[in-house]
């Protein structure tokens, strides 16, 4: 199975319906006046995590997905029906981020937890809801509000009780596959592991926790080396780190310098990573002179719990795995990672009322910028003169038209909003 932990996709939510320009017609009601219902409203995107997914590999298919459209107004004052939200489901652990910003937009750990990534467009209001006084059958109505639209990017992190770090061929992978089903590539080369692998060790008596063998270290990796950040993302999510080490100093490996040089990277890259609890794990005692390493290795760091073992022989494994889950119950419920998760939270606020924009030149055309005003545009049907006249009265109202003035635009010049052109009137 490919392991793929990062991926870009576009998402569009749904523009909202246009509303309608219609008039009541009944036999015995003369003058009946407007009766153009709103659009519906445009279906959202949401990300919802679904714990049966481990990878991203569905994102690599398919790169794009577009919510569809709220349903235009009818006559009778009939509102438009609203648009179903498109719910897209993505593995626990999975970080959504804004594609240009970075903003953290999502950070989605729980099965069933869900987060609206763009918000569908509002739906056009009918003609019934620009009628007064002076105008009481209005021929004009809204076209639906664009649905939002983002590029973003999903990294996920592994969600494992136990991380299994240590450099390359220190005897992870080997380790993991006597302890569960899980069969990683296993060789005596460098970076065998390219990609985590998990797996589920069970104890019997339902007793059971998650172990990832994730890819080996090298010295600079919090800057990037070797594979860097790819490995260190995921050691963030988990409650237990199993440091594995070869005393048996395979390619005249030192295991005190093997030790230090790891817990520099993880405080390098997060400082948090040195106070996760952690076990470390003598891998290879049954090679002629591990014994007399370890007992130097003890010498130096009495303050850390060691557990001798032998990974291909099998010595000790066992005893490992009850050390590992009695640790694992003492672990406060605090301590979880996924607490972490909901430190940012996206908030949807009530939009400003206040427009604001600014007039630029591009050569001979005055060009005013406005993200308001530019969903205006895409909102106002031209075909329509009292909508033109409304668009017109909204310019005078914020202030556009003096602007245009004070830069020098005199009647005939030509302004652009968003992607319509028209003349100035003075």
């Amino acid at each position: 199975m490919v392991f793929v932990d990062m991926a870009k996709v576009e998402v569009k939510a749904g523009d909202g319906g246009n509303g309608m320009v219609a008039y009541r017609r009944e036999k015995y009601v003369p003058l009946g006046g407007p009766a153009g219902g709103d659009g519906g409203r445009g279906g959202d995107i949401v990300f919802v995590v679904d714990e049966g997914l481990r990878t991203l590999m569905d994102f690599r298919y398919q790169r794009h997905f577009k919510a569809k459209n709220g349903e235009n107004g009818r006559p009778k004052n009939q509102y438009g029906a609203n648009a179903e939200d498109l719910l897209v489901k993505v593995p626990p652990g999975t970080v959504v981020r804004d594609g240009v910003t970075g903003e953290l937009l999502a950070d989605l750990t729980q099965d069933g937890e869900r987060a609206v990534i763009v918000k569908g467009g509002r739906g056009g209001r009918g003609n019934v809801h620009f009628a007064n006084a002076k105008n009481k059958a209005p021929d004009m109505a809204e076209k639906g509000e664009p649905g939002e639209a983002r590029t973003v990017v999903l990294e996920l992190k592994l969600l494992a009780d136990v991380g299994l770090v240590g450099f390359p061929s220190v005897g992870k992978s080997t380790l993991l596959s006597v302890v569960s089903a899980a069969r990683p590539k296993i060789a005596s080369y460098h970076f065998t592991t390219l990609s985590p692998h998990l797996g589920v060790v069970s104890l019997g008596e339902g007793r059971s926790f998650v172990l990832a063998d994730l890819p080996g270290l090298i010295e600079g990796a919090h800057e990037g080396l070797g594979l860097g950040h790819e490995f260190l993302r995921h050691v963030e999510r988990t409650r237990l780190l199993i440091h594995v080490i070869d005393m048996a100093a395979s390619e005249e490996r030192d295991p005190l310098e093997d030790y230090r040089v790891i817990q520099n990277e993880l405080e390098s890259y997060n400082q948090r990573l040195t106070r996760r609890p952690q076990i470390v794990v003598a891998n290879k005692m049954d090679v002629p002179g591990a014994e007399e390493r370890l007992c130097a290795f003890v010498k130096v760091h009495p303050e850390l719990e060691v557990v001798p073992i032998s990974a291909a022989t099998r010595e000790g494994v066992d005893a490992l795995m009850e050390r590992i889950a009695k640790r694992l119950n003492e672990l406060p419920p605090e301590e979880l990672p996924a607490a972490e998760a909901q430190s940012e939270e996206v908030v949807y606020t009530a939009r400003e009322q206040k427009i604001h924009f600014k007039v630029e030149m591009d050569q001979e055309v005055y060009v005013v910028v406005s993200e308001h005003l530019d969903k205006l545009v895409q909102m106002t049907n031209f075909d329509q003169y009292d909508a033109v006249k409304r668009f017109q009265r909204i310019l005078k109202r914020t202030g556009v038209d003096d602007a245009l003035r004070a830069r020098g635009a005199t009647s005939g010049d030509v302004i652009r909003v968003g992607d319509v052109e028209f003349d100035f009137v003075d």
